[in-house]
């Protein structure tokens, strides 16, 4: 098996110390009970989180592990309204007057970011830049046009451009003037360490298994119960299956890779292209010199094994575009992909008057994640917003369009089929060294992992969330699931929801 270039770790953890907010069980013997518990401390549950304790809610942000080290923390942390090619399609699927709501909401996201970094002087490598969509090629170049065209039209700083700083020709680019990017981590940990106090709470390494509405409602722990009279979940993909979220969307994992460049072999911007194979390109400060940030490869989680392939494409495209000479770091994300692209935030259901959703943001999750929690926060404090019935929660799912009918009658050959897989038993002895193979020992589905050192890791092979049957990662050593994205580290436990549960272990 070939050997990954660079650290194996997002550069935005990485370059950022620990939290350390407290457990909720080594927090308080008492109980706890505030207005609105938030569950899931990424982008979007920060943001509500603050916003809800500015407008005098007590809160309580309840994490899994450590704060803004999910899918926030291993975003490339674009924070802009150019969504690749979004605006002509919104145009042509829901209307203009719909469209401009997008356009304008995620424009106004950008600026509460700026506004945020700017009234509580948060150090977080933030700077105003131009994002692009490119086109390497005549065959895609339509396709920008139109998206300048409807960007103009919705009121969006955007025009067209024949060149970019980009050290390969392109054929043309959408230009919107005046985005910005930043460093996530460093971000979302000033403005955790804002909201405890008078009442309000953040509490790490306390995974929630589930929330029961009532008067108060119960957000129920392993490490104990909060009271609350709201809940919001923001974990990515809702750890609830009420509303059917998981079925209303579908899990897309990417790739990233981090490269040492000068400032004079620097691009001027924030990039992603168009077409089959498309990447996102950007820079962030870097010891002195710059960090080159290549993202693509992306693809439904779980549906490929050799995922050393998809960092292996990007380092030779960072060799051959850039002309560097090695990799620092490379890690992977993932993110829900809604099926109409527009994310879902409201209540949980139409029957649910007191649990509310934030998920698919659909890959831009800077921008969606923080107009969540924007609105979230009018919704909460009774205060309108023109974006509610964009983004309701509990609009009618477009079930029927051609990517959500092949995503869920993947999800049906996947629970079905792989049951019909290798029925006869198999052996471990058949699992070598730095490989993780799907086996049936006992008529049970196993996922066995045998590490460098020879050691065997042996779990059930069946997703703790709805049963599917995992599949090995090489890349990340993980066993991710294929119907709703849920990932398990080769011992077993909880890496990415929806599961909130361990897959159980066998002794070998």
């Amino acid at each position: 098996m070939p050997q990954l270039s660079g650290k194996p770790a997002s550069y935005w953890v990485d370059s950022t110390s620990t939290s350390n907010f407290p457990s909720l069980v080594s927090a308080t013997f008492d109980g706890v009970s505030v207005d609105v518990a938030i569950v899931g401390a990424g982008m979007a549950g920060i943001t509500t989180a603050f916003l809800l304790k500015r407008a005098g809610k007590t809160v309580a942000l309840l994490e899994a592990k450590e704060i803004g080290t999910g899918v926030s923390g291993h975003t490339t942390a674009k924070v802009t309204s150019l969504h690749q090619l979004i605006y002509a399609n919104l145009i042509k699927d829901i209307g203009e007057q719909k469209a401009k709501l997008y356009a304008q909401s995620n424009q106004a996201a950008v600026e509460q970011v700026a506004a945020l970094v700017q009234e509580e002087q948060i150090d977080c490598d933030f700077s105003r830049q131009s994002a692009y969509t490119f086109a390497e090629t005549e065959e895609n170049l339509s396709q920008v046009k139109d998206e300048v065209e409807a960007a103009v039209q919705l009121g969006l700083p955007a025009s067209f451009v024949a060149t970019a700083s980009l050290p390969f020709p392109i054929a043309g680019a959408v230009q919107f003037t005046n985005q910005a990017q930043f460093h996530p981590r460093k971000y979302l940990a000033h403005l955790a360490k804002l909201i405890p106090g008078d009442g309000s709470y953040v509490f790490e390494n306390t995974r929630v298994q589930q929330v029961e509405e009532g008067d108060p409602c119960q957000i129920i722990s392993q490490q104990g119960v909060v009271h609350a009279k709201d809940v919001v979940i923001t974990t990515n993909v809702p750890i609830l299956d009420q509303g059917l979220f998981f079925a209303k969307s579908y899990p897309k994992r990417s790739y990233i890779i981090g490269t040492r460049i000068t400032p004079e072999q620097a691009p001027d911007g924030m990039f992603i292209g168009t077409g089959e194979g498309y990447r996102s390109i950007r820079t962030t400060p870097y010891n002195g010199d710059l960090l080159l940030l290549i993202g693509g490869e992306g693809h439904k989680v779980g549906s490929r094994s050799d995922t050393e392939e998809c960092y292996q494409n990007l380092e030779a495209y960072a060799r051959d575009r850039f002309g560097v000479q090695s990799i620092d770091y490379h890690w992977s994300t993932q993110d829900m992909v809604s099926f109409d692209k527009i994310p879902y935030i409201g209540k949980l259901t139409p029957f649910n008057n007191h649990i509310y959703v934030a998920t698919g943001f659909s890959l831009w999750g800077m921008s969606n994640s923080t107009m969540a929690g924007m609105l979230l926060s009018d919704l909460l404090t009774g205060n309108e917003n023109p974006w509610a019935e964009l983004y309701d929660s509990t609009r009618a799912t477009p079930f029927v369009k051609p990517t959500s009918i092949k995503e869920n009658m993947d999800v049906g050959i996947h629970w079905v089929g792989d049951r019909l897989k290798g029925l006869q038993d198999n052996s471990f002895d058949e699992v070598a060294a730095g490989e993780g193979k799907l086996l049936t020992i006992g008529g049970k589905k196993v996922g066995a992992y045998r590490d460098d050192a020879g050691e065997l890791h042996a779990v059930s092979a069946t997703c703790t969330h709805l049963g599917c049957i995992v599949n090995w990662n090489s890349a990340e050593k993980s066993w991710d699931c294929p119907c709703h994205g849920g990932r398990f580290s080769c011992e077993g436990e909880v890496l990415h929801g929806p599961p909130v549960k361990d897959l159980e272990t066998y002794e070998v």
